[in-house]
């Protein structure tokens, strides 16, 4: 036979098992295409733009609504076709809407910024091919966010541009400036002659601080502390304040210094409760050396009478007429709010005077040893600072900018590599990002501090640091909310008060922002009985939250461009009002206040808070006070988000769920605005937790998928560890990283035109991971493809190849049809009988 005659029939089956991908355009009108509810379309738009559409569609979707509002409202009802958009589905080739949006720089007047979702184009689709290669992006143009549910997908490309070093020698755009910092009003907030004694940050112990009488143990004279928080029930043993039991002019609540100390200020507070609303409107003040003779505090020739609070929550400062020198202060509240009783919270600021009988005074200094600059820092601050440790250690750092806030300030990131700017092969990308909350400074000053530590560490050599330093490469976000922090850090840390510059400059509470991925999973689960074809990783952002009315904070869009851009492997998020670290899940199922809801990686998790709690050192401490109304000693000082409180949109369920990134929050201190005098405390205390959280990043495996034939790193290949439901993906150029405790684990690699991989990899307990490298072998279906993509000719193998598979086709066909011939046979037999 002619080998014509042979090839003929040949290249019609190829056609139909390719899908149409021949030159003959009566070939491709007979293919089939295999598509899904969640459509990864490659395209690019007729006019050659080049940049992807991604085009998938998620049909449980509600906004930033009350929880009750939004759970059972008929926008987020569980439909079936909830469960189609998670699962994967044949015969559908309708292009869906893509939810991938731009974030938009503040960069004029603030207004309301909205996002659009890029609509599809029309016009021819070009496939690409799947060894092309991503970059990182700016937050102009989003890196497409992708989901397949059971099988890999095939890359798409976007525009690629890098995240551009920033220059801080250019000045603020004074827009921007004028916006921010009105020159009618000062920039700097108020300076205190002494620091605070610490009753807001526990530095003063439960037995300095006595009253004359109080209505129960829940609002006992240790209750009265600045910023303190109450349980959620009135009665509860952690009440907001010290209340009198007493309404008369004779209560008193009083601090001992422990020391002969200069006490300059007073700063009060009234009742911290959902309930109640009580405080203190004017009060007197008096000083002792011994409790039995008290001196008032005077004004002239009269006693000073002090203007207390007008509401429960701000914070009011009474500056003593003259410093007083003692060891004990008292404070005598005279009226108080009418429907209300005697309630408040306090801090007392005092400079200890020198003992005069302590002859070694070195030995009771408290700090650090490490010269770092130790101050609060505004954003122009920051700037300065970000700016000399580059310059003092140039070769590994780099500083970027993920976007812009809604005023218009930079969120600018410290990029640390030995290579800055470049995401090597192998090597992991941690990131620390802080100041979520704005007025929640500790974890911004920390990460300052943790820039200074390794450029100075690094320069010494220290071999610990220079490892970190070559086999990681680490991103710190200081300020992810600078508006929030600028609004507190002008009223100081003392006076700010507990909510404050906690939201953006839009009100939003950055940490509910994120999109709610949560409830998606959980609906799609209820509904599908073949758990099967659920995905359990890069859960797509559903399409209402790139509407119009979506609230979503132009920082939060940028953090969430940034994680698309760059593969992540592990974080933390630094916030501060308590001492404990969470872990995810954040959100409780069906809304529930609070319920233990673990994650597939709960014992990796779980491990994770441990190692930054159990090297804290006053989380660590046995000793130490609870901060507000929880105990979390009991819990070792971790616990599980939603276990705690839930947390609908939180970073921490966005990352796990929408990336291959672990992350947890970490709570760092009682005190969310510690005065500038803890903060060398506060570093001693975080520095180990900070380097040892930073290095679990090379726990578990690691390794490169490549193609067996070209050894071409092979992107978004799967990653399945048996027995633990979470997927993960291969990064840019094939790498990968897979966070394990340690344990013997059978590891499957799946990628799209590829067979099947599996093999077993160990992860022993020491700091580096197991090296698990994966070949795959594409399939005769790719081979062809690729072959025929290019016009190039089909080898025999794979004639030979294809011809077996269309004979066990034939074969299979055959068969069905035999079985139904007979079964219809025997049917009709049945019926003449």
């Amino acid at each position: 036979m002619a080998p014509t005659v042979i090839l003929l029939p040949l290249l019609t089956f190829i056609a139909v098992l390719v899908g149409g991908v021949t030159a003959s355009p009566s070939l491709k009108k007979s293919a089939s295409t295999v598509s899904h509810n969640l459509n990864y379309t490659q395209a690019s738009s007729a006019t050659g733009s080049g940049r992807a559409r991604i085009k998938h569609r998620t049909t449980s979707a509600y906004g930033n609504i009350s929880p009750k509002a939004s759970r059972f409202s008929k926008a987020v009802k569980p439909t079936e076709a909830t469960t189609r958009a998670l699962k994967l589905t044949e015969g559908s080739t309708k292009p869906l809407r893509d939810t991938t949006f731009k974030p938009t720089p503040a960069t004029k007047a603030p207004k309301r910024t909205t996002v659009k979702p890029f609509e599809s184009s029309k016009g021819a689709t070009k496939t690409l091919k799947p060894t092309v290669k991503w970059t990182e992006v700016s937050t102009k143009a989003l890196k497409p966010t992708t989901v397949k549910p059971t099988l890999p997908y095939t890359k798409t490309t976007t525009t690629t541009v890098r995240f551009s070093t920033e220059d801080l020698n250019e000045n603020i755009d004074k827009n921007v400036e004028r916006r921010v910092w009105n020159t009618k009003q000062s920039e700097e907030p108020p300076v205190f002659e002494c620091p605070p004694l610490g009753l807001e940050s526990l530095k003063v112990k439960d037995s300095q601080i006595q009253a004359s009488s109080y209505k129960r143990m829940g609002l006992g004279p240790h209750r009265g502390r600045l910023n303190i928080q109450s349980g959620v029930e009135d009665g509860d043993i952690y009440d907001g304040a010290w209340c009198a039991q007493y309404e008369d002019q004779n209560q008193w609540v009083q601090i001992d210094a422990k020391k002969l100390t200069r006490f300059t200020a007073v700063i009060l507070q009234g009742r911290g409760s959902i309930w109640s609303l009580d405080y203190v409107e004017t009060f007197k003040v008096q000083v002792s050396n011994d409790t039995i003779k008290w001196k008032p505090c005077m004004n002239g020739t009269e006693e000073a009478v002090f203007e207390g609070n007008k509401d429960s929550d701000t914070p009011v400062l009474a500056i003593l007429p003259k410093p007083a020198v003692a060891q004990y202060i008292r404070i005598n509240p005279q009226t108080w709010f009418k429907n209300g009783t005697i309630c408040l919270r306090a801090e007392i600021m005092g400079c200890e005077l020198p003992d005069p009988n302590n002859i070694y005074p070195w030995q009771a200094e408290e700090g650090t040893k490490d010269k770092l600059d130790f101050r609060h820092h505004n954003y122009k601050e920051m700037r300065k600072l970000m700016k000399s440790v580059n310059e003092m250690c140039p070769d590994i750092t780099r500083i970027y900018s993920i976007g812009k806030s809604y005023m218009g300030l930079k969120l600018y990131v410290m990029e640390i590599s030995d290579n800055p700017g470049k995401h090597e092969l192998g090597e992991p990308e941690f990131r620390y990002v802080a100041g979520m909350h704005g007025n929640e400074v500790l974890g911004r000053e920390l990460l300052l501090n943790l820039m200074e530590y390794i450029c100075q560490e690094y320069k010494r050599g220290n071999e610990r640091i220079v490892h970190l330093v070559k086999e990681t490469r680490i991103h710190l976000l200081p300020s992810m909310n600078p508006d929030g922090y600028e609004m507190a850090y002008k009223k100081g840390s003392e006076l700010s008060g507990w909510s404050l510059g906690r939201f953006s400059y839009e009100g939003i509470d950055m940490n509910h922002n994120f999109a709610d991925l949560n409830t998606i999973m959980w609906d799609a689960i209820e509904l599908e009985t073949d758990k099967s074809k659920l995905i359990n990783h890069y859960f797509p952002i559903p399409e209402y939250y790139t509407s119009e009315d979506a609230m979503v904070a132009p920082e939060t869009r940028a953090v969430i461009s940034w994680m698309q851009t760059i593969p992540f492997v592990l974080s933390a998020n630094l916030h501060g009002g308590e001492l404990v670290v969470t872990y995810p899940f954040d959100m409780t199922k069906d809304w529930a206040p609070r319920e233990h809801t673990p994650t597939p990686d709960e014992s990796f998790f779980r491990w994770l808070a441990t190692v930054y709690a159990s090297t804290n050192h006053v989380m660590s401490n046995p000793d130490r006070r609870p901060c507000h109304n929880e105990d979390f000693l009991r819990y070792n000082n971790i616990i599980n988000g939603a276990n705690w409180h839930t947390v609908p949109g939180s970073m921490n369920d966005f990352s796990y769920l929408h990336t291959n990134c672990f992350e947890v929050t970490v709570e760092l201190s009682c005190d969310k605005f510690p005065h500038a005098s803890e903060l060398p405390i506060e570093w001693e205390s975080n520095k180990e937790s900070l380097l040892v959280y930073m290095e679990q990043v090379h726990r578990g495996i690691k390794g490169v998928v490549k193609d067996k034939d070209t050894e071409a790193g092979i992107a978004d290949a799967i990653i399945k560890v048996d027995d633990i439901d979470h997927h993960i993906r291969s990064a840019f150029d094939g790498d990968f990283w897979r966070l394990l405790n340690p344990g013997n684990y059978d590891v499957t690699v799946t990628a799209e035109g590829y067979f099947p991989a599996t093999r077993s990899c160990r992860v022993e307990y020491e700091h580096y991971p197991t090296i698990c490298d994966f070949h795959l072998t594409k399939t005769p279906k790719q081979r062809l493809r690729e072959i025929l993509a290019k016009g190039g000719k089909i080898p025999k193998d794979l004639q030979l190849r294809l011809r077996q598979l269309r004979i066990r086709k034939l074969r299979a066909s055959t068969k069905l049809i035999n079985q139904r011939r007979a079964s219809q046979q025997h049917r009709a037999r049945g019926a003449h009988n």
